[in-house]
Order: structure tokens, then sequence, then C-alpha cells
């Protein structure tokens, strides 16, 4: 809506900004000067002891020196009531005694009708309160009581009785309310039978619906009849309700994150309150419904990162699950979830009652990010010992951050999400790298053991060994030449990272840019575009290490590198991965070998040098053809010089005499 000239400052002229900011604040007498409208007072935007907060009356005009808050009566009002500047100019224009401009007749008309409609629900309101209050609401107050809340929360709230019968009609009635606007308003319900109306809300614990301007716009009942059909009831969506835009305490919630609290999301009605009465202000519920988008941009308006604290039952984690398909399409930057995950069979009502506001305060200090969420619900109760499955739960993730339009949420989502994914798997192998007994970890290639202790074996001193923990250069080489392979395949033929992830994240790179180049690839796994993957890695990685990758004249006459076609492709990285995997293999297994002769008995040591012969052999014939200088053992096992003298000194050392 458009204002006219001059309106805004004639506004602004009416009022006294010391009047609009003193309804928060606190003035330092000392410091202030009213007679100049020079005020100081503690900021209400941050918290703080002394009065940094200024407001020059003269000029209409705050400034905070300690948060550097700034602005006139409009924003003033805006920031602490946490209302739009349409719904701040209407606050300040009533209390300044202006009219606010006229719009178009239509529009005009249908404004008027709200305000119609609102004040029978004001008439409908002070009915089910007076009911509450009289002989005929005994039964409701008695339950009230019995649900623990007070005298005083229920007047705070507007809590009331609908009588069974048709007693409000007939009031409204007599109060000269016609039945098309009762009904309008939602208060009485007709039948499309042609049956007479009646009173929509009959024997049920009333609960007044507002908006965040305050008008009352509808009510929620509670039956009083464990066996009526609806345990709860919400008016029939009219001119004036949208059940799907609306939130219960929406005003004074907003109030209150307003004032620095944390938006918590309820499921009902009881919530709300008992959240209310221990505290917590800035608590709002949905209507009876899944919560709805534009329910959510409402919260979004009030806070960045609401927490949802739905019961925590399975219909409350279903609906929380269903709550992430519905935002990820509209996450922004700063923009989120947090989930609160309630005891098993508790709500919030129930939690506070049972331990008190500070299990309630637990559980919000404990909200999760909506990320540990999705990964609970894509991973919880789900067995993944098979590469089907674990394929399954790659697509399943993959499918579920689809929809985020963002594309640096999305980068950071599918980070965090391969991270865990990573941390999973590997404890899987962990476990079932495990068994009993206490063992050394070996670092390949650092010389050096983790921890642990010595077993019961032989001593055998380790300068013997040396030759064996050396990896020839050839082969270093080699592993580095097939890393750069792969990784330049991956820039230049976009999207294959995705067949590959399993392979690559367990690929282990021997160099820094080969490791930053490949957590680049598998960030943006998902991009398709060549120009567009290529920017995103420079933008992660900087030049300098790709610059180095494309230029090396290996990875250069690699035919997938020179013309990208993903076949060829996919074929180069199945090679090169299953060579690095085998060679790696059996290095890993040598390595365990050789930590196993230091701590085992000597029967162990012929069992363990075979099975590193076996990796050795997988190794060497998924290479043949980039064989470099080897000796051939009599058993076919092909060796380098170096293995083959390490083999030899420890067999010596080992065997028994007379058979060296």
């Amino acid at each position: 809506m458009s204002l006219p000239p001059g309106f805004l400052d004639e506004l602004r002229n009416r009022l006294s900004l010391t009047d609009v900011v003193g309804r928060k604040v606190m003035w330092d007498q000392r410091k202030s000067n009213a007679g100049k409208g020079d005020m100081w007072a503690p900021c209400p935007f941050h918290h703080e002891k002394t009065a940094s907060f200024h407001v020059n009356d003269k000029d209409g005009y705050y400034y905070c020196f300690g948060c550097h808050a700034k602005g006139d009566a409009i924003t003033f009002v805006r920031e602490t009531e946490n209302v739009s500047f349409m719904e701040a100019i209407e606050i300040l224009a009533r209390e300044a005694g202006m009219p606010i401009p006229e719009r178009d007749p239509q529009a005009q008309k249908q404004a008027d009708k709200r305000s119609q409609l609102a004040e029978i629900n004001e008439v409908a309101n002070r009915f089910f309160r007076l009911n509450l209050s009289q002989q005929g609401g005994a039964q409701a107050r008695a339950y009230l009581d019995r649900r623990g809340m007070k005298p005083e929360t229920r007047e705070r709230f507007e809590i009331g009785y609908a009588p069974p019968g048709n007693a409000l009609l007939r009031a409204l009635k007599d109060q000269g309310i016609s039945v098309e606007m009762a009904i309008e308003a939602g208060v009485v319900a007709k039948p499309d039978d042609g049956r007479d109306p009646y009173d929509f809300y009959r024997d049920r614990i009333t609960f007044p619906i507002r908006d965040a301007r305050g008008r009352l716009i509808s009510f929620g009942g509670r039956a009083m009849d464990p066996n009526a059909r609806a345990k709860y009831l919400n008016g029939p969506e009219r001119l004036l309700f949208d059940k799907g835009a609306a939130l219960y305490n929406h005003g004074p919630a907003r109030a209150g994150c307003g004032k620095g609290q944390v938006l918590v999301v309820a499921e009902g009605y009881m919530d709300v309150i008992a959240m209310a009465e221990a505290g917590f202000d800035a608590t709002v519920a949905p209507l009876g419904t899944a919560i709805t988008e534009r329910q959510l941009q409402l919260m979004w308006r009030m806070s960045d990162e609401p927490v949802i604290a739905l019961d925590g039952d399975k219909a409350g984690l279903r609906a929380a699950f269903r709550l992430i398909d519905l935002a990820m399409p509209l996450l922004q930057a700063g923009k989120g979830l947090r989930f609160g995950i309630l005891p098993e069979g508790q709500d919030p009502d129930e939690l506070i009652k049972a331990k008190g506001r500070e299990a309630m305060q637990e559980v919000l200090d404990g909200a999760l990010p909506m990320v540990a969420l999705l990964w609970r619900r894509e991973t919880e109760g789900k067995v993944f010992d098979s590469p089907e499955r674990r394929a399954a739960l790659d697509k399943s993730l993959r499918d579920a951050i689809r929809p985020i339009a963002d594309p640096s949420i999305k980068g950071h989502y599918g980070e965090i999400l391969k991270d865990m994914r990573f941390e999973l798997f590997r404890g899987k192998r962990s476990e079932q790298q495990g068994g009993g007994g206490e063992r050394r970890a070996w670092t390949p290639g650092k010389g050096r053991f983790n921890g642990g202790r010595f077993g019961k074996g032989p001593a055998v001193p380790t300068e013997g060994l040396k030759a064996s923990l050396i990896v020839s250069g050839d082969e270093t080489q080699a592993d580095l030449m097939r890393e750069a392979v792969v990784l330049a395949v991956l820039v230049k033929n976009p999207g294959l990272a995705l067949d590959f992830l399993s392979q690559l994240e367990a690929l282990q790179p021997r160099t820094e840019d080969h490791a930053a180049l490949l957590h680049a690839l598998l960030t943006h796994a998902e991009v398709e575009d060549a120009d567009e993957l290529h920017e995103k890695i420079l933008n992660d990685v900087g030049r300098g290490p790709l610059d180095r990758l494309l230029s090396h004249p290996h990875v250069q006459i690699t035919p997938p590198v020179r013309k990208p076609d993903r076949e060829v492709a996919q074929m180069c990285l199945t090679e090169e991965l299953a060579k690095l995997k085998a060679r790696r293999g059996y290095k890993a297994e040598l390595d365990e070998g050789l930590v196993d002769l230091l701590a085992a008995e000597d029967e162990k040591v012929t069992w363990r040098l075979r099975q590193a012969a076996e990796a050795r052999n997988k190794a060497t014939k998924a290479e043949a053809e980039d064989k470099t200088e080897f000796d051939t053992a009599e058993n076919g096992l092909e060796l380098s010089r170096d293995e083959r003298d390490a083999f030899r000194a420890l067999l010596n050392r080992i065997a028994p005499e007379g058979q060296k």
C-alpha cells in the first residue's frame, strides 16, 4: 500500500520519540535532560548495565553507542515489536490519532467486513469467558485445574467455555448480529442438508486465536466429552481465518522474539500455554495441521532459527521428518531450523510439569540442526552391510538435499553429510577389523607405532626390518600418477564422481594438493557442467593445485582428459582405482604383518607373509603393464629388489636352525 506524500512526516511530527521509546526502557535520570529532549537509557536491543542508548527527541532519532542500533520511531517499533513496516505505521498512527489513508473502495469494503467479523468473534469470546466462570462451566474449570492451569493464566489466554446447545446463537441474535454474519465469522455453522444453523462450538473449552495484529480471527475448542468425534476443533476457514497462514500465540511470541527469546514451535494450545507459564513467551503452535509453507515464513519473520519442539513420540518425529522436506526448498543463508527432541512419550506441557523449566531449557539448548535430523531419518534402524544398501543411502541423501535452491547451502549440506557417511562406514570397518585382544595401530609410511603394548612373541630387533618398510621411489611415483589421472578425469568429466563415491572417499591422497582437489570434487559431485565445476574447484582450492594437476604430461595424454568422454572416463576410473586399491591393500597387509611379527608367536609369521604375498600378487597382476625392474621368486611372486632383500632378511631371522 502506498502512503500519500507527507503522511510519514506528519506522523513523525505528531509523535514524541521519547514517549515511544519510554514504553520499553528505563531512563537514566542522571544523564538525561528531559527539557532538551536529550535522553539516555540502557539499550533495549542488547543486554547492558550502563546507559549507552541515546534518544534525540528534537531530531526524532536514536542511536546506541554499544551495539550501534539506530533509527526513528517507526524503526524502533518495527524492531521492538517485531512487526512489518505497515504494521508499525498502523500502531503509531493509532497512538497519534491519525487515520490510515483509505485504500480503494473494494479493499476498504473487505477491510470493514473483516473488522465486523473480528468484532463478532470478540462478542463470542466474552460469552465463552462468562460461561467458564458460571455454574455450567464447573466441569471445564475442574479439567483446567487438573491440568494445572492457574486462574491468572486463564485470564491471560482468555480461556472460555462453549456450553452445549445453541446458547451462543441466541445471544448473538439478542445483540442484533445476523445469522449470516455469525456463520461468516465461524462461530455458527449451517448444515448442507438445509437444517437450522447451530453453534459451531458446543461443550468445549475455547482458546481464542488472534493474528499478529491482535484481531480475534477464530477459536480452538477442546471437547469435554471423551467420545467426541474430534478432541480438538478449529474454526472453519472463512474470510477472516486461514488456518494454514496463522499461528496460535503469534502476537505475544513475536514480542518475545523482539526481546531476544528464541522462537519455539510446539504442537498444541496447552503446550504453548505451559511454555508461556514457564517463561518461554516466544512459543507458537500450528493450528491442528502439519506446519505449512506460509507458517514457516511467518516463523522466519520472527526468528532466523526457530526450534521445533514436537512431541517425543513416533508421530512427533514423523511430523519433524515431513517438515524437513517442506523446508529444504525454502532455506536461505541465515534462515534455518533446529529440532528439540523431547523425551519419548512427553510433550512440553508434561515435561515441564514433571521436571520443571530447566528440563525444557535443556531440550532447547540441545536442539539439533536440520542436517542432523535428516541424517537420522535416512539412517536410523537401517543396516548398510552391502554396496547396494550403501548406494541406496547415497541416493536418498542426494535426493533429500536436491531441492535446496541456494548452492552454498546445498554445498555445505553435502559436505557435512559426506563427513557423517565417512564416520558411519569407517566405524563399521573398525568393528569388522577389530576382534579380541589389544592391538597396536600402525601408521603406514611413518615408521612408528601409535600405542599399545608388545605381545609375548620373540624379541626381534627392528633394524633388520627397515628395508621392508620402504616403498620404492618408482612405486610411489606410480601411485601419485594414478591419483593425478583419477582427479583429472573427474575434473574433465563432471558428474562422474557420483558413480565412484565409496572408492573416492577411501582414496587417501598422498599429497596436500591431491587431498584438496579430491575434497572439492566430492563437495561438488552433483555439478554436471564442466565450466561450473572448474569455477567451483578454483574457488575452493585456488589456481595452483589445479594448474599443476592438469599440466603434467602423463595427465595430458590420458584419453578422457584430452577428449572428455563419459564411457571412456568410466573405464579409466574403474581401472586406475582398482590398481590403487590393490597396491595399497598389499602395502597395508605387509605393514600389518610386520607389526604382528614383532609381537606374535613364530607360527603366525608364515601365515602373515603368505597374506602379504597374495595381496602383492593381486597388485602386480593388475599393473603388469606398468612393471619396472622386478625379480621373480620361485613361487611366482614378483618382488622389487628392496622387498626381496627385506623378506630374505626376515626369513633368515625367524627360520629355525638347520633350515636357513
